[in-house]
């Protein structure tokens, strides 16, 4: 799979999603932040899903992320739903696939509008509705047994 197939630079109907990709590299919610920032915004939120130590009341030491090959036009149409339903802002949004450690960062977005309200509904929409339609598992190797597969849907 090519770069091309996991990102949707500004191609959708909008032309306000800056950013929509899935990648195996370090993310960070502060780039997403300079990608839709404009002399228009009157706030920008960002927002950083961070790998944590613990799940259901076990210690996490690491985990992986794998996708399905449409993850990347997922994404996509996601950022492009979320445009829709806000028509202010404008929209960045990664999510890292591959070996994550203990405080990496595993999705990272970023939503500018010309009012805060509009910024944070949509930042916080953006991440509930990635979670629930990115294709995207996750294996989690704990302290204390064996790793686990999961959906990171939801």
């Amino acid at each position: 799979m090519t770069d091309d197939d996991d990102v949707a630079r500004a191609s959708g109907p909008s032309g306000r999603v800056l950013l929509a990709e899935v990648v195996e590299t370090v993310l960070s919610a502060a780039e997403c932040s300079v990608i839709v920032a404009s002399r228009a915004s009157g706030a920008v939120v960002t927002f950083e899903g961070v790998v944590r130590d613990h799940d259901e009341g076990r210690d996490v030491v690491a985990l992986h992320y794998e996708q399905h090959p449409s993850a990347g036009d997922v994404m996509g149409s996601v950022a492009e739903q979320i445009a829709a339903e806000h028509p202010a802002v404008t929209i960045a949004v990664q999510h890292r696939v591959g070996d994550l450690e203990i405080g990496d960062v595993a999705l990272a977005c970023a939503v500018a509008s010309p009012h805060r309200a509009e910024a944070f509904a949509a930042c916080s929409a953006l991440v509930d509705l990635v979670k629930q339609r990115l294709p995207i598992w996750k294996r989690q190797a704990f302290t204390d047994g064996p790793d686990e597969w999961t959906a990171s849907l939801g």
